[in-house]
């Protein structure tokens, strides 16, 4: 398990509602949240999924993900 970070478009309560079914969705995926009162929102995951799987779902939800 591991801890990643990204830079997120994630940036109020609606769009964290929008996202959660999807990273809830995902298994491999122990905890996530999202720091809307950061100026980058971050996104913090502790996953046993790569940085690109993660990106990769967050797109699938409508949003976009970079590694911080």
């Amino acid at each position: 398990m591991q801890t990643l970070k990204f830079k997120t478009n994630i940036n109020c309560g609606g769009c964290i509602k929008a996202v959660t079914p999807t990273l809830n969705g995902e298994q491999a995926i122990q905890t996530w949240a999202v720091d809307t009162a950061n100026p980058d929102k971050i996104l913090t995951v502790n996953t046993d999924l790569s940085t690109e799987q993660v990106c990769a779902l967050v797109e699938d939800a409508g949003f976009k993900a970079q590694a911080a």
